[in-house]
């Protein structure tokens, strides 16, 4: 094991994640840092609280531009198109972001309007992702989603006139779906001709409904067999995949999720917003308090109080967090991320990378870390190997 702090040459390209805590009814599967309004949104109370947020975190990334923007969360087409703009004019105000950066927003059927859409547009938001997740009336309803599949084509509508880059959120293996449900939910995601698709599997989180009340879901094989035909529909429908549960046609890949995977930097603000900063020397991440009062309280004060966690990664964590992302990409990552994003010579991980290339998980070739199609099929079992 490799002993010494990390050296950085250069800094890795640098996104910022935008958390909005509030939905109108919190999902059985969902563990995000999501809580159902009770009344209204405190709006200026909360974009007070993230401009002190933001504020306060100047310092760490003075200088570095910005090259996408993701306002996630709960649901944040819940915002008011004027808080929506103040938050990005006051984002352009603090930050070197990019005149190009993708600005997405997340979006929920149930919650969006087509004057609060094209709103945003002119704001800046230029990609909208929205959480579909079925078109099943039935499915929807265990899912505890608020919209139906009415309204989710509806807002399809709606945001394809307000902007050109779109990504669906389609799940599967869902309670007593079976494959033919399926195929229908993916054909007509896909007939409405959006750049970009997320395709994926229901998982029963911990410290969720569903996990306490486990509804009764597609075996192990069966989703298995689900994703397989998902994939091979959409690909024969022009959308490649590019990673584990991500299709775009060409030239329209989530900039922003991708620079998660490929090991970038990140900021989060927001109550629960997490961070990854590289500097010359270590990279750290960072944490925020995760319910929004007591962040919002924290953050005003300007002391630090609004900061749940900072730790360096350490270098025997390193390696195990650069290829848990870089190894979810189809075509993995140039070898030479990995001594320009962990800060170590990939002498580090040589070793554990020789085990997986004979146990033909990663592909041997020169000048890339990638996972074979074997790799892809078993990524957990690869990926743990660089524990």
């Amino acid at each position: 094991m490799l002993s010494g702090r990390p050296q950085f040459s250069s800094l890795p390209p640098l996104s910022l994640y935008v958390h909005v805590p509030w939905c109108v009814r919190k999902c059985p599967y969902c563990d995000f840092n999501s809580h159902a309004l009770s009344g209204e949104i405190p709006e200026q109370q909360y974009l007070q609280a993230l401009s002190a947020d933001l504020e306060q975190a100047l310092p760490l990334i003075w200088g570095r531009q910005v090259i996408s923007v993701f306002i996630g969360g709960g649901t944040p087409s819940l915002l008011s198109a004027s808080a929506m703009d103040q938050l990005l004019a006051m984002l352009r105000a603090c930050l070197n972001l990019l005149p190009d950066a993708e600005i997405t927003i997340e979006a929920n059927p149930g919650a969006t309007e087509a004057g609060r859409l094209r709103d945003y547009a002119a704001s800046g938001v230029n990609r909208v992702s929205l959480g579909i997740q079925s078109f099943d009336d039935r499915a929807l309803k265990t899912l505890g989603r608020i919209h139906d599949a009415d309204q989710a084509r509806k807002a399809i509508a709606i945001a394809q006139q307000a902007v050109s880059r779109i990504n669906l959120d389609i799940m599967f293996a869902l309670p007593g779906q079976d494959m033919h449900a399926m195929e229908r939910d993916l054909r007509e995601a896909m007939s409405f001709g959006t750049e970009h698709l997320s395709f994926y599997h229901l998982t029963l989180e911990p410290n969720t409904v569903f996990a306490k009340y486990p509804p009764k879901i597609p075996d192990d094989d069966l989703g298995a067999a689900m994703q397989e035909r998902g994939a091979l529909l959409l690909e024969q429908g022009g959308w490649r995949r590019y990673e584990v549960s991500a299709y775009a046609r060409d030239g329209a890949e989530c900039r922003h999720n991708r620079n998660y995977w490929e090991f970038g930097d990140y900021l989060g603000i927001g109550p629960g917003a997490h961070g990854k900063l590289t500097f010359h020397d270590r990279i750290e991440r960072h944490a925020k308090l995760r319910n929004p009062d007591s962040w919002m309280r924290s953050a005003v004060l300007r002391d630090g109080s609004h900061i749940a966690e900072t730790r360096q990664v350490s270098a025997e964590e390193i390696t195990f967090e650069f290829m848990l992302n870089a190894l979810r990409l189809r075509e993995g990552v140039p070898t030479s991320y990995y001594p320009e994003r962990t800060g170590y010579p990939l002498l580090q991980a040589e070793q554990a990378i020789r085990k997986a290339v004979a146990r033909g998980l990663m592909d041997p070739g020169v000048g890339r870390l990638q996972a074979t199609p074997l790799g892809w099929q078993f990524l957990n079992d690869l990926q743990e190997s660089f524990l």
